[in-house]
């Protein structure tokens, strides 16, 4: 069985963490399903006509993080950074040579700082052998803000991107907090504007309506459209068949689903974001799955772990690769 794209490392913690919260066994709605009839529409969002305006490049800045306002007083030289998809906007925006430390799984770009310092459970004693001036906490980690806090060491937690629109934000957003507000902007317009392009190309030669299913891991979790990435399928008007199992929103997105329901819903494409060759032959070999359409048709498709899991630069990477699909299964 072949793959559109066969990119490389293996599935970001931080997804193992959301899609191992709060999720009903089997994930199916007790309600006939209805995503395969739902009419998604192909094509980008309207910007947001309240996207924030971008900074002056002075100091000091205040921003708004996921815990509050934060002040950061002068440019800061030696960042902590324990957020993968933070870590590379940094580097996107010429920020790199601030870095002074980034956590386990910042492994890219090559270039990062990648320590074993844990972006789910920081120790507050290992991050300031690093003597930062900043360190970047992801949610999961907002209570070591306070303990930064009390040691002198400024931080700035910053939620995970529910959206696009989050992902430009924080890119202009990190800009601000690192003295590279112009190199920020500019990184955003091009992230959305290759963004948009590639899902425009895509929109004038299909239809939308595909429906897909996307495995984050062995244990068969999956993301809604109510999810970043879920935004990003959504955009080529794809059919999500993880939505109709989350409806009351009890597994925050994630929902875990049988692979009886699967087989029910009969996914167009599948995307698996785990694993490797093999792990796309198992798929085809499971009870039942030679009768969906995504097997019959050859059309499952090994994502790279790691840029189907992270909100930056990359996202653009990730449509690239979705879109092919799109466009090879179109009209089947």
């Amino acid at each position: 069985m072949r793959t559109a794209r066969h990119l490389s490392p293996a599935l970001l913690g931080a997804v193992l963490v959301l899609t191992s919260c709060g999720a009903p066994d089997g994930g199916e709605p007790e309600a006939e399903p209805t995503a395969q009839e739902a009419s998604h529409t192909c094509g980008v969002s309207e910007p947001d006509p309240d996207r924030p305006t971008v900074g002056d490049g002075t100091f000091p800045v205040t921003v708004t993080g996921a815990t509050g306002e934060v002040t950061i007083e002068e440019a800061p030289e030696r960042i902590v950074s324990l957020s993968p998809s933070h870590t590379e906007m940094l580097f996107a925006i010429g920020a790199g040579d601030q870095v002074e430390a980034a956590d386990e799984y910042s492994d890219y770009p090559e270039e990062a700082p990648t320590t074993s310092l844990s972006g789910f459970e920081p120790s507050v004693e290992a991050i300031t052998e690093y003597d930062p001036d900043l360190v970047l906490l992801a949610r999961s980690a907002e209570a070591s803000a306070e303990q930064l806090d009390a040691v002198g060491i400024p931080s700035l937690v910053i939620d995970a991107a529910a959206d696009l629109e989050d992902t430009y934000a924080q890119i202009r957003m990190l800009g601000d907090v690192t003295g590279h507000t112009e190199e920020a902007d500019a990184e955003a317009d091009r992230v959305e504007s290759e963004f948009n392009a590639i899902v425009e190309n895509v929109c004038e030669r299909t239809e939308g309506g595909l429906t897909f299913y996307q495995e984050l891991d062995e244990t068969s979790y999956a993301a809604t459209s109510d999810t970043f990435v879920g935004d990003v399928y959504e955009s080529f008007g794809l059919v999500n068949i993880a939505d109709a199992a989350d409806e009351d929103g009890a597994a925050g997105g994630y929902p875990q689903l049988s692979q009886e329901y699967v087989v029910e819903q009969n996914p167009d494409l599948i995307f698996l974001s785990y694993g490797d060759e093999s792990t796309v032959a198992e798929v085809a070999g499971r009870p039942a799955f030679d009768t969906v359409t995504a097997v019959r048709n050859d059309a499952v498709y090994l994502l790279d772990a790691d840029i189907a899991s992270r909100w930056g630069p990359r996202v653009v990477e990730f449509a690239d690769t979705v879109g092919q699909a799109v466009i090879e299964n179109a009209g089947r």
